[in-house]
């Protein structure tokens, strides 16, 4: 038997019990022959409640010092489930980011992983030792402690995989797997026996909590064999592949939404080469990030319309950062939308299929739901909608395009 990765997210580890739990899903990896290294966050809501402590403090903590701070909440959980994991007879080990040789970029709250040194983990795993490495966290060249931003676990046990050669690695979460929806507003929502790497990176991207883009993103590049599964329930997962190793091509696998989307329009701009850079290279210098970009240009015209969504949070500082610079920008007023959402169907098959979008726009069209903006990729279709019709539009493409009925539901006879 080969080495595989485990990751435990913060709701697997979040009780004495729930740890004890999690030792006896590894201990049973152990006893079929496996060598396992696993990645943890921290406990519970241990971060956010970290998070409060600083900003009882002072309403600005400096990066460095939140990540110094941040980084504890996992050196518990590793420490805590090391020990039951020598309750069950187990040699185990406990290893933080930087023990581990996780080297990162000078990023504090946000750093990417750059190297590891898999020599610092191997010795341990030829030793026999369980080694139980926190996630989340690195360390630079010069000795900083940095962690890795939302998603950090899911990262660092697929870069840990990639690093170590693993056969595998799990993501065990507090769902069964990746479905065809949010089973939480589409009750036929069903979950899928597999999926590609393209289509659960763009489903992450659109907000789809169970794996994070980065982490799909790295499983993708190095080609790790990815499963998300349960801590909880005892079925099978949802595994994450080369579309070309799938067993069908679906021309649509899923239905994603965001809820919190706001539509801008910059109204008379100057209708000109240059005026696109402008306007969304000054949104990027704030680190504003646009989604769906549409330019109501009509030709002959000296002024034009350009309308971008964005999320909903950013909406103040993107204002004031056009209303800061509208002389340098040229234009004669800014509205915007706010009750908005966005809906996406996603599927590797739409690149074979043409009508897809078509079949789309008529499903919402025959539902009663205005369509404002349209984005389209070789295996996405997003649409911005009103909020108050986004779970009937989720609901509406869903049955559409058949997901209820196509999608395979897993049990744990499988």
């Amino acid at each position: 038997m080969g080495l595989i990765v485990q990751k435990f997210g913060g709701t697997s580890v979040g009780s004495v019990e729930r740890i004890q739990h999690v030792a006896n899903l590894i201990k049973q990896e152990v006893d079929n022959g496996h060598s396992v290294v696993v990645v943890v966050s921290a406990m519970g809501k241990s971060t956010d409640q970290l998070v409060d402590l600083a900003c009882e403090i002072t309403p600005r903590p400096s990066p460095r010092e939140m990540d110094m701070l941040l980084t504890t909440g996992e050196q518990v959980s590793i420490a805590l489930l090391s020990m039951a994991l020598h309750e069950l007879g187990l040699d185990a080990v406990s290893l933080t980011g930087w023990q581990a040789g996780i080297l990162t970029e000078g990023v504090h709250q946000n750093a990417r992983i750059l190297d590891i040194d898999e020599q610092k983990i191997l010795r341990y795993v030829e030793e026999g030792k369980v080694v139980v490495v926190a996630g989340f966290q690195g360390i630079t060249r010069e000795g900083q402690i940095t962690t890795l931003g939302r998603g950090g676990s899911d990262t660092t046990a697929v870069a840990l995989a990639a690093a170590l050669g693993a056969d595998r690695c799990d993501i065990y979460t507090d769902v069964t797997g990746v479905f065809t929806a949010d089973p939480r507003i589409v009750p036929t929502a069903s979950q899928l026996k597999e999926i590609s790497y393209d289509e659960m990176l763009e489903l992450a991207n659109l907000g789809a909590g169970v794996l994070h883009p980065r982490a799909v993103e790295c499983a993708k590049n190095h080609q790790v064999k990815l499963t998300v599964r349960s801590s909880f329930e005892a079925v099978e997962g949802t595994e994450v592949k080369e579309e070309a190793l799938m067993e069908t091509g679906k021309v649509v696998h899923g239905v994603a939404h965001e809820d919190q989307v706001t539509k801008v329009t910059v109204k008379g701009l100057k209708n000109e080469i240059g005026t696109l850079a402008r306007l969304f290279n000054l949104l990027a210098e704030y680190h504003i990030n646009v989604d769906i970009i549409v330019n109501q240009n009509i030709q002959g015209q000296e002024r034009t319309h350009i309308s971008f969504s964005l999320d909903t949070q950013d909406l103040d500082k993107a204002l004031q950062v056009l209303e800061e610079h509208k002389a340098q920008l040229d234009y004669e007023d800014v509205v915007f939308e706010r009750e908005m959402a966005k809906v996406s169907i996603v599927g590797a098959g739409m690149i074979s299929n043409p009508g897809v979008a078509a079949k789309m726009f008529q499903s919402l069209a025959e539902a009663g739901i205005e369509i404002k903006m349209v984005s389209t990729s070789e295996i996405k279709v997003s649409c911005v909608v009103p909020r108050k019709d986004m779970v009937k539009a989720v609901q509406a493409l869903h049955s559409a395009f058949g997901l209820d009925r196509v999608a395979e539901k897993v049990s744990a006879s499988n």
